[in-house]
């Protein structure tokens, strides 16, 4: 009798001391979903607003690849050497409005915890100055020449490696900033910290290319986004392929129609604009979407807005004499490429003959690699072209007057530089200031203001070269002078 009167009271200790067990672990799993994982939406002037969803928006980023926001806040602060110039992140010349708490293409969102990513908006969003003492002007969906991307990710990776990064000076610095419970000073000090740490160290490797003393900086507006491909979506090796461009505007994208032989990208190399927003997002994402339906949802808006999105007027006085002269002019020497059917098609090489540079970053085996990638992660888009690069696109030319610097690499400062001869175009000019010059319609490029903002680019540096794309070089004076006003009217 007291046996079995034992055995049952074993029996209820087992059965409690369980329970207990799935209790605590139930709290605990609970806690870790609330403290790492819950997600919040964005506030509703974000979500309401579809310019302020495209600037501010998040696109899924923050859960992989964003960096805990009070980290990100305070990088600046303790590692202003590692920056390119005063200003904290302003100097990387990122599109800040007023009384934003970060720059244009930066997203905030809380998973777990508050969390900082790009999206598309951060090179993707001009900014332009009518004087030198007047406001910029912000222009969603246009290029952002001004924006040093290779310095912010060497700025990330640089902060990593160095000692300084620490649970001691990072907490220290963010308690200057912030009043955390005693339980989040606890995770950020021994979790958050630790592991951003070393998810920003593992990305030295796939930035490798940036480091190496043969290639030049990038320049504001500009990123070797084939390179970027290979590096974090198909891991390859790196190899001495070196072929930055402009950051391109993505207004009006819907002009692009891949059933009549058009492609994206400035060689060519993808089928439609689907399949470029899907790729850039997953380049951002830096892993596979968490949710495919909810991810391929955001890039249909996107492509939805990009392709209502119109280029902005030309914002000063326009000869109507002259533009329509210019419009003579055009026809007869610019619109076998920009106004006809070879518009959007790749124009081979030896007839366009500019810098080949991007060219060598890409191939049709990478292009079948990364396919496979998108495609394991159950994601269906006509993807990248599993062929070789032959050339580069025939641009359309709307909002062409905010699209400077020109050509595919951004080696030609203005459209009137653009007209002479290769001899005569700058060979050192600087990029990334703001003030426009209606003169010869592009940007600033020289001057003491133009050469403490800016960055040198010099054609003879490698990606950097500004020869062909001769068209239009021989013209008299009084026809470019007339060809220039028309191209203000586009």
């Amino acid at each position: 009798m007291h046996h079995v009167v034992r055995t049952a009271c074993r029996g209820r200790s087992l059965l409690t001391a369980l329970l207990v067990l799935l209790v605590l672990g139930a709290a605990g799993g609970t806690f870790a979903w609330y403290k790492f994982f819950r997600e919040e939406p964005q506030p509703e002037w974000i979500t309401g607003d579809p310019d302020m969803r495209f600037k501010y928006g998040s696109i899924g980023a923050e859960r992989d690849a964003g960096i805990p926001y009070w980290i990100f806040y305070v990088l600046p602060r303790i590692f202003p050497d590692k920056l390119p110039g005063p200003g904290g992140y302003a100097s990387f010349g990122v599109v800040w409005e007023e009384g934003q708490e970060l720059p244009v293409g930066f997203s905030k969102k809380v998973v777990g915890f508050p969390r900082v990513a790009n999206n598309c908006a951060a090179c993707h969003t001009a900014s332009y100055r009518e004087r030198t003492d007047s406001n910029p002007v912000f222009v969603p969906t246009g290029p952002s020449h001004t924006l040093n991307l290779w310095a912010f990710f060497r700025f990330l990776v640089d902060c990593a490696k160095d000692p300084r990064f620490n649970a001691d000076n990072l907490m220290a610095e963010i308690r200057l900033v912030t009043d955390m419970s005693v339980l989040d000073r606890l995770i950020y000090r021994f979790l958050i910290i630790p592991i951003t740490k070393k998810t920003l160290l593992e990305r030295e490797t796939q930035f490798a290319w940036l480091y190496r003393e043969d290639f030049p900086p990038w320049g504001r507006g500009r990123d070797d986004a084939m390179n970027l491909t290979k590096y974090f979506m198909i891991r390859w090796p790196m190899d001495d392929s070196f072929g930055p461009t402009d950051m391109p505007s993505l207004w009006n994208l819907g002009k692009y129609k891949p059933e009549d032989g058009m492609r994206m990208n400035f060689a060519g190399d993808s089928h439609d604009p689907y399949s470029v927003i899907i790729d850039s997002a997953l380049g951002l994402l830096g892993a596979p979407p968490k949710d495919n339906a909810e991810f391929l949802a955001e890039v249909r808006w996107l492509q939805s807005y990009v392709s209502a999105k119109r280029a902005p007027a030309y914002p000063f006085a326009i000869d109507e004499t002259e533009a329509a002269r210019g419009k003579n002019v055009f026809d007869a020497t610019c619109a076998s490429c920009h106004a006809s059917a070879r518009t959007g098609t790749v124009i081979p090489i030896a007839e366009v003959g500019t810098d080949t540079n991007r060219l060598d970053t890409w191939n049709e085996k990478a292009a079948r690699e990364a396919n496979a990638v998108v495609r394991d992660m159950g994601i269906d888009r006509p993807g990248l072209v599993e062929a070789p690069l032959t050339g580069y696109v025939a641009a359309f030319l709307d909002g062409i007057w905010l699209r400077a610097p020109y050509l595919h690499n951004g080696s030609v400062p203005t459209l009137h530089d653009l007209l002479e001869p290769t001899a005569s175009r700058p060979a050192t000019f600087w990029r990334g200031y703001d003030l426009y010059d209606p003169e010869r319609v592009g940007f600033v490029t020289r001057g003491a203001e133009a050469e403490r903002i800016g960055s040198r680019h010099e054609v003879a540096a490698k990606g950097g070269g500004n020869a062909g794309h001769t068209f239009g070089t021989d013209l008299s004076a009084p026809d470019k002078r007339a060809l220039i006003e028309y191209l203000k009217t586009l």
